[in-house]
């Protein structure tokens, strides 16, 4: 559940911030250490631990619905923005 939360949080903040297509971001915890990555290529954000392993992935359509699914490809949530 706290993956979910926060693969939805993490695509929230790469939609609201604009991220670009071939643009990878880095996140921190709170003592500067890199927590992970985040990937976009075309519509596909994939989301990586510090270790490199996939955790993740976010597929937006040109509708703005975009899938959350998990490491082995589940399905763990949906969320829907504007179209782009």
């Amino acid at each position: 559940m706290k993956q979910m939360i926060a693969v939805m949080f993490l695509s929230a903040l790469l939609l609201a911030t604009g991220v670009q297509a071939g643009e990878q971001r880095r996140f921190y915890d709170a003592s500067g250490r890199s927590t992970g990555t985040a990937t976009t290529s075309g519509n596909v954000t994939t989301f990586r631990d510090a270790s490199g392993r996939t955790t993740s992935t976010a597929t937006t359509d040109s509708g703005g619905r975009t899938i959350l699914r998990d490491a082995s490809g589940r399905t763990i949530g949906t969320a829907t923005g504007p179209r782009r």
